[in-house]
């Protein structure tokens, strides 16, 4: 089948090829709007209704033909090893909190907070435990109700200290090398973890200490510090598998080799310390796999879904547009940025938007010379500020329903001081060019 499809030549740009993506974002975004809840709707069945739209479109081609396109879409190389990559964080990720790493390196990270420095260091605490564990809703779980506690004991306003948790979990969920982020936008733009790090980190660190600077300016506190429970030998065990990932990715391992050594050496260190026994640490892999089992159906059906709007001429006439607004490298780089954008404001998902967005923004650093790390850099970034800035994502969302205390996600945006920092430095750096890279490899 795969030799057919291959033959079969890409239809003139099209507008109608849109139709189905248009029929994904009215039936998402209109039921979620008329629910009140931008999570009433499963993602995957949006994903179904307009891969269904698809294969109604387009009657120069056969039913069986859509078909073929479309499965040839889902089983594309880079698709699947994004999916295997998904399912091996996920195991990483759960067997580590099994383990006791969360509860750890939080403890850990507040031990060392001087009282003066509150505010600012919880954002400290939020960026490094995002950037360890890779998810930002996680973070913002394990982090929200102590916010909620420093909020009431020292008088702090809820929406500062929430404010701190949520940019520093968007820290780590931009810049983590197991952020499911981080993954779409490298294996969209076919470059390694690393390249696409060392390029977002000269954009992220100078938001990151501007951030620092407001907080230690507006939002110092010399009060009461939260309690929290004394270091003991065994918290620094528990945190030494994140040390160890980000460590070895850091140094270029390849990064399903990292995420299942990464599962494997939690497992032995929980089985040590007995956090849990054999068939727990089964159980827990078992558990990371499937809870990425909705990440993996999204990631299977919109590329299915890219694959038939693009044989019928969809990304072609995408493609157009962008370009009568494009004037060279700068011009393509913010028409990735406003792409990736765009899409996640309707997704409300950063990676579905990056997963959804990345093919464009590929055929758009490639035409205008756009480095792949820098490309992989924008889309995540552009994807992080957006994520971290709309009342309806998952991570405000979670942040107010978890602090304990009275307050609205709308009240909120007043203080998320990073996702506007680093949507600035973004733009400086667009502007600019800064910082300079040459194209790189192929991961």
């Amino acid at each position: 089948m795969s030799e057919e499809i291959a033959t079969i030549e890409e239809e003139r740009p099209n507008w109608k090829a849109l139709i189905p993506f248009i029929v994904f974002v009215v039936f998402y975004v209109g039921l979620s709007i008329i629910a009140k809840d931008f999570y009433k709707i499963p993602m995957p069945v949006a994903f179904i209704v307009a891969s269904a739209t698809a294969m109604l479109s387009n009657r120069k081609m056969t039913l069986q033909k859509k078909m073929d396109v479309y499965a040839a879409g889902m089983g594309n190389v880079d698709i699947m090893t994004m999916c295997l990559i998904f399912i091996l964080a996920g195991v990483f990720a759960k067997v580590a909190k099994e383990m006791g790493a969360v509860e750890a390196t939080v403890n850990l990270a507040l031990n060392f907070i001087p009282v003066r420095l509150l505010i600012c260091g919880m954002f400290l605490v939020a960026c490094f435990i995002s950037l360890s564990v890779g998810t930002s809703v996680g973070t913002v779980v394990a982090l929200a109700p102590i916010a909620g506690g420093i909020s009431q004991s020292c008088g702090i306003s809820i929406g500062v200290v929430l404010g701190a948790v949520v940019g520093g979990a968007m820290f780590g969920d931009n810049l983590s090398m197991i952020s499911d982020t981080t993954i779409a936008a490298t294996r969209t733009q076919n470059v390694a973890m690393n390249q696409k790090f060392y390029a977002n980190l000269k954009i992220v660190v100078p938001a990151a200490f501007m951030t620092m600077a407001l907080y230690l300016l507006f939002a110092s506190s010399e009060n009461v510090t939260p309690e929290v429970k004394a270091v003991t030998g065994t918290d620094v065990v528990k945190i030494i598998p994140y040390l160890a990932v980000l460590i070895l990715a850091l140094c270029g391992m390849n990064v399903m080799a990292l995420l299942l050594f990464g599962a494997v050496f939690a497992g032995c260190i929980g089985l040590s310390i007995k956090s849990f026994d054999f068939f727990g640490f089964l159980k827990g892999a078992g558990d990371g796999a499937l809870s990425m089992s909705e990440t993996l159906i999204v990631a299977l059906l919109s590329g299915g879904l890219l694959k038939v709007i693009r044989q019928n001429g969809g990304i072609g006439y995408l493609m157009q547009v962008i370009e009568r607004h494009i004037d060279g490298r700068r011009g393509g780089e913010f028409g990735i940025a406003l792409l990736v954008a765009a899409v996640n404001i309707f997704t409300a998902n950063n990676t579905v938007a990056i997963v959804i967005a990345g093919p464009i923004a590929k055929e758009i650093s490639d035409r205008y010379g756009i480095a792949p790390a820098r490309s992989a850099s924008i889309l995540d970034a552009t994807s992080c500020v957006i994520q971290g800035i709309i009342p309806y994502g998952a991570q405000i969302l979670v942040a107010v329903s978890l602090a304990g205390v009275t307050v609205s996600a709308l009240q909120l945006l007043s203080y998320l001081w990073y996702p506007y920092m680093l949507g600035l430095f973004l733009i400086l750096a667009i502007a600019s060019g800064f910082p300079k890279i040459k194209t790189a490899k192929a991961a």
